[in-house]
């Protein structure tokens, strides 16, 4: 098994709680344990910002998939979920990106682990050091705590608060 694998989930259409709930459910079945989970962050929608405001949660699995098994499973779960690809950065059911797999780096076209964009989003950085603070990115050599002090976000990411 590996563990040390990150993935963070986004939902900004339809039920949002109950997407995030399936995502997970489905990432158990298919993917892996889920050893910890944030809580869920309300974030503006980033990149394209004329639509509604994403759930964002980060999940660490532990899993016997390789990167590019875990990347076929978490698409074609999105796609399960209803995720359609129309334009980038585009409302959605769902979207899963694989942060962090342990130390390992991969670069190539269809996958990029750790995540090439995780560390200018507050979005990402702010619940993966709620749960993964300590963890050292393999290529910045920095802490995800580190990471999160040096990021220039400005976006507005804040903890779900029930009512």
């Amino acid at each position: 098994m590996n563990n040390g694998i990150f993935l963070l989930l986004g939902t900004n259409l339809g039920d949002r709680s109950q997407h995030l709930a399936a995502a997970r459910a489905l990432i158990e079945a298919k993917a892996g344990k889920i050893m910890k989970a944030s809580a869920v962050y309300v974030t503006a929608a980033w990149g394209k910002t004329d639509q509604p405001d994403f759930y964002n949660q980060v999940i660490e699995i532990d899993s016997i998939l390789s990167p590019d098994d875990l990347l076929r499973t978490t698409k074609n779960i999105e796609e399960a979920m209803g995720r359609v690809r129309t334009e980038a950065w585009g409302a959605r059911t769902m979207d899963i990106d694989i942060l962090l797999y342990g130390d390992v780096i991969v670069e190539r076209e269809q996958l990029t682990i750790p995540h090439p964009r995780m560390n200018n989003r507050k979005f990402t950085l702010i619940p993966l050091a709620e749960i993964a603070a300590d963890v050292i990115h393999p290529v910045e050599q920095k802490s995800i705590r580190e990471l999160l002090t040096l990021c220039n976000d400005t976006l507005d990411v804040s903890p779900l608060v029930r009512v």
